[in-house]
């Protein structure tokens, strides 16, 4: 089994300090800080951290939009009020948003702003990572999604050098110890595809994207054979295969899962690893880009449980599903009790000779910021929103908060509206049979 100038340019990929799938899954995962997560709520140890939507379990987590079967072209038609009422948040110029209103299937309302302009998307193209292993794993093992999950958890495989160079930090928890630290990958460290995927999830580190990036390809090249291979014959094969034929592979291996779901080129791509140690063998190809319908495009399809599969959609919705601190759009106290299922990613430069003062995430030669979500509020009212800025000299996660407080208000406000319209309707045709 495999162990298995004078112009001084700051430019940072990713964010993200959060922590994600159901406290409940250690035993299903293997990852090891869900066992600490989980060891706290049975012990009544208090954990502020997390607000009262983060306590769903693996059995909670459900896709919403199994009941259509429709095309995406289909499901993404324009609702013209809603789409109004939308268009009023948003000033304009570095805004770009779609949103689905989910909250009755069988009665979808979209609404879009500026939706097909294309954003460097930071981050949240980690999720095309996902996509891409989940792909390939069902390439490895077509018949038994319980067969993928095992070798989700029971893999093993080391950083080396494609993790390194990355400032974010992983948790690391020692079950024997009790104790969780927070540090840099490093190049022997050695976690299961399902940490590593927490990894690149929960905290964004872009060395784990970068590891599970290879392990895509390394399925890809490998097939079935790839549960047995070793570290030495995966380092061997990058080796011996021509640098152009491994960035035609990784180009094929993030992207072409997305083309299968309609989404074009233009709507959403990946043009390579996500550090600059990776470059040793993986060139980059196309360059990178998202747009709000591209990646409404992927969460709507994974609410279908059309992304591989439905199992395989299920468990990419629960790695997605927030279960500690908050942050930018999540972060909105109206969100407090909902389940959120999130993504946010950032890329920004600062030119330090224009502005010596220029600051973290705030940049002034371009400063992305992105959000993708899926809310369910308990009484049942479910959205998806992708919500992509470039908004300059500015930290824009105080207007994804404030945007996330005003369209969960709108939204609210609406269903709340249709359910008063329902039970009137309902009471003057009781009325009327009473009559009869």
């Amino acid at each position: 089994m495999k162990k298995i100038n004078n112009i001084v340019i700051i430019v940072l990929l990713a964010f993200g300090f959060m922590a994600f799938y159901p406290i409940d899954g250690y035993d299903t995962t293997g990852i090891k800080r869900l066992y600490q997560l989980r060891k706290f709520q049975i012990d009544s140890v208090p954990y502020n951290r997390i607000p009262s939507g983060a306590y769903k379990t693996l059995d909670d987590i459900k896709l919403n939009l199994i009941s259509r079967s429709d095309s995406i072209d289909e499901l993404l038609t324009l609702d013209a009020d809603f789409t109004k009422d939308m268009g009023r948040l948003f000033p304009g110029t570095g805004y770009s948003a779609s949103i689905m209103d989910m909250t009755n299937p069988e009665k979808l309302r979209y609404a879009a702003f500026r939706e097909n302009t294309g954003y460097q998307p930071g981050s949240v193209g980690k999720l095309a990572v996902l996509l891409a292993v989940m792909n390939q794993m069902a390439k490895v093992c077509p018949d038994s999604w319980e067969q993928r999950k095992m070798y989700l958890r029971d893999i093993k495989v080391t950083s080396r050098y494609w993790g390194l160079g990355d400032h974010h930090t992983i948790p690391v928890y020692d079950i024997e110890k009790d104790k969780l630290i927070k540090r840099k990958v490093v190049a022997t460290d050695e976690f299961s595809l399902y940490e590593w995927l927490d990894h690149m999830v929960s905290v964004s580190n872009n060395g784990a994207a970068s590891i599970m990036y290879r392990e895509a390809m390394l399925m890809a090249a490998f097939g079935s054979d790839y549960v047995n291979l070793t570290a030495d014959k995966a380092e061997q094969y990058f080796k011996d295969t021509p640098r152009d034929s491994l960035t035609n592979l990784a180009h094929t291996v993030v992207n072409e899962p997305l083309r299968k779901l309609g989404i074009t080129e233009d709507d959403w791509r990946l043009g390579g690893m996500f550090t600059r140690s990776a470059d040793k063998y993986v060139g980059r190809k196309g360059g990178s880009i998202g747009t709000p319908k591209g990646l409404m495009k992927f969460l709507v399809q994974l609410e279908q449980g059309k992304v591989v599969d439905r199992e395989s959609s299920l468990e990419m919705k629960r790695i997605m599903y927030a279960t500690d601190r908050r942050i930018r759009y999540a972060k909105s106290s109206r969100l407090d009790s909902a389940a959120v299922y999130f993504k946010s990613g950032s890329y920004y430069k600062c030119d330090r000779v224009k502005n010596p003062n220029c600051k973290d995430y705030a940049g002034n030669v371009f400063n992305y910021m992105n959000s993708v979500i899926i809310v369910e509020h308990p009484n049942d009212v479910n959205y998806i929103v992708c919500l992509m800025t470039n908004v300059l000299n500015k930290n824009s996660a105080g207007n994804h908060m404030y945007l996330a407080s005003k369209i969960d208000d709108i939204i609210n406000k609406d269903n709340n509206t249709m359910k008063e319209e329902v039970r009137e309707e309902e009471y003057k045709n009781d009325n009327e049979e009473s009559d009869n």
